[in-house]
């Protein structure tokens, strides 16, 4: 005995609508709420006057079949969409959650919140500063990249401003707090980052948009298809024309439109991932196309972000291992310069006897009985070191070494390009991007000499967070600019926030970029900036070979319908191969970006 005959028809009924419910009901909640909000003309609205109407002429698994398809593409549209941004929570992890602060001669864990201006702090060695304050020790340096981006770590002097958020990098230093923790550097980031996500309007999606137009004219043809007959058509019967009605209602649900649109940019965006590209959106995967200006951070963007010995001169008659004695002193530092120094002598240090750092010149000892030198310029000027070779590489830090009074060489040292960065400026050019720039919080002369390498129109240094920011604001106040930012650190995260596609650098980048980004670079390669580019223009283009698929069989079957040339299964069996044609398209995606 078949099922039906044991369950009987009023048993598949019960069937039917219980998996209208699972499936349905949602859309119908959804529907009820938006019509009580005045909008009334949704594709949840077409969704259920159809789907009901399909079950006032019998057509059961119609009405769970469309309900189905909605259901698979909002979950595609959700699974690509993925998590919101923007959790400015990630700074408090950057920041030191106490401060040493001097009270009763005394040093005091405390919350940096407690302490007042003018009191005393101390820095360790390797400890973030916790406050805005001014630098009370004769000297200190720091790595100053989550404020200013520069690579280069600061030589800060007494009676000089340190800003929270640098991390002192060699010996304990004690400071006078500046500014309470309220007005310090980082919650002005903080704040800049709020108040930049707040200005980007959000892109509604496309269906919603079409749904707004779409559906009151189906609505009002269906309405029209009952009435209109009865003035022309000489043996009228309502029952026949509100069945066509209903059918027009049922054919005219963009099922096939809700499950190809969600599929072309779920095919996108896992195309994108397996790149090691994440969009965080299907709307960046539109809003990505339409950029014609992008600005790029240099440090950990365009760069390495690490020191490393770019070239080595060697003077003649200099003693033969000048580099493993200047190594051995510099083993004894925890400077970034001193460490590219130490791997790029991969050599066993030898012992340092009095040994002497110099505050801003460099370091003294003795290394197997010789007495080496090895610091910048001033320091061998400083010790009547002859015949140094006059300056020859403006925008690179050098090295010099001397032993036993007798100048021997030099160590070239260079934030390093990545391999990739000019590939990433020539890709974008070949794209039709009219506008490449570079803004970073590095030497004004170091920014302005990649940027002739790379052959950006614009190439700025010296800048702060809020520096950046404004100028993508004032960017942005063209109504012809669609900007895309690329950054990798905290302080590149109000630009990022700020651009209509922000693009984080995710390999190595701050965790508030990563947030706050709606497209991350998870490798680290600025090239693939360009690749999100392609993949993003693919995507829209199979989009939209969709959609105009999906219209022409829609509008076919419209027509046919309200002609009583066309049932409910023509309708299903139309919108199913559309369906399946569409995936097929999404698909293709993956194998134009293998």
């Amino acid at each position: 005995m078949l099922p039906f005959q044991i369950i009987g028809i009023n048993g598949w009924l019960f069937v039917y609508l219980l998996a209208y419910y699972f499936v349905g009901f949602p859309v119908l909640r959804t529907a009820w709420k938006l019509i009580r909000q005045g909008d009334v003309f949704t594709e949840f609205f077409l969704m259920g006057i159809a789907t009901i109407g399909a079950f006032a002429i019998g057509e059961y698994p119609e009405a769970v079949v469309v309900m189905l398809f909605y259901t698979i593409g909002e979950l595609l549209q959700d699974r690509a969409v993925s998590k919101a941004k923007g959790n400015i929570q990630a700074l408090l992890d950057i920041r030191p959650d106490s401060a040493r602060v001097i009270r009763d001669e005394a040093s005091t864990l405390v919350k940096p919140e407690s302490v007042d201006t003018g009191e005393i702090i101390e820095v360790r060695a390797g400890e973030k500063v916790p406050l805005d304050a001014i630098l009370l020790s004769e000297s200190g340096t720091f790595n100053t990249a989550a404020i200013s981006g520069e690579s280069m770590p600061a030589e800060i002097s007494e009676g000089e401003e340190v800003l929270a958020g640098m991390v002192n990098i060699q010996d304990l230093i004690t400071l006078r707090v500046l500014r309470p923790f309220a007005e310090s550097s980082l919650q002005k980031i903080i704040l800049t980052v709020q108040e930049a996500t707040a200005k980007k309007a959000k892109t509604e999606k496309f269906i919603r948009k079409f749904a707004k137009v779409y559906t009151p004219i189906v609505t009002y043809l269906a309405l029209a298809l009952v009435i209109l007959p009865y003035f022309i058509v000489t043996d009228y019967s309502f029952s026949e024309w509100l069945y066509r009605a209903l059918v027009f209602l049922v054919i005219s649900c963009p099922c096939a439109l809700v499950i190809s649109i969600p599929l072309g940019y779920f095919g996108g965006i896992g195309a994108a991932s397996r790149k090691g590209i994440l969009f965080k959106g299907s709307n960046f995967l539109d809003l990505i196309t339409t950029i014609n200006t992008v600005v790029f951070d240099k440090t950990g963007t365009l760069t390495k972000g690490v020191f490393a010995v770019e070239k080595v001169e060697t003077m003649p008659n200099a003693n033969p291992e000048w580099q493993h004695l200047a190594a051995s002193l510099e083993a004894n530092t925890n400077h970034p310069i001193g460490k590219a120094i130490v791997k790029h002598a991969s050599v066993e240090p030898s012992p340092v006897i009095s040994l002497k750092e110099i505050p801003g010149k460099g370091l003294t000892g003795e290394v197997k009985n010789r007495r080496v030198l090895a610091g910048n310029r001033l320091l061998m000027e400083g010790h009547k070191i002859q015949g140094l070779p006059k300056e020859t590489y403006p925008n690179k830090t050098i090295i010099y070494c001397a032993i036993d009074g007798v100048f021997c060489g030099f160590f070239v040292l260079a934030d390093m390009i990545k391999p990739d960065a000019k590939e990433a400026f020539t890709s974008l050019r070949k794209l039709g991007i009219k506008r490449l720039m570079i803004l970073s919080g590095d030497k004004v002369e170091v920014v302005e000499a990649l940027g002739k390498e790379l052959k950006a129109d614009e190439a700025i240094g010296g800048m702060l967070p809020e520096e950046k920011l404004a100028i993508i604001e004032t960017l942005k106040e063209d109504p012809s600019n669609v900007i895309a930012f690329v950054g990798d650190g905290i302080n590149d995260a109000p630009s990022i926030a700020a651009a209509d596609v922000g693009i984080g650098m995710g390999g190595m980048g701050s965790d508030l970029a990563i947030e706050t980004a709606d497209v991350i670079i998870q490798t680290d390669h600025p090239s693939k900036v360009a690749l999100a580019f392609r993949i993003g223009k693919a995507t829209k283009r199979i989009v939209w070979q969709n959609i105009s698929l999906a219209f022409a069989v829609k509008f076919l079957v419209l027509a046919l319908g309200a002609a009583g040339m066309a049932g409910m299964w023509e309708a299903v069996f139309a919108d199913v191969g559309v369906a399946l044609l569409a995936i097929l398209n999404a698909i293709r995606i993956n194998y134009l970006f293998k």
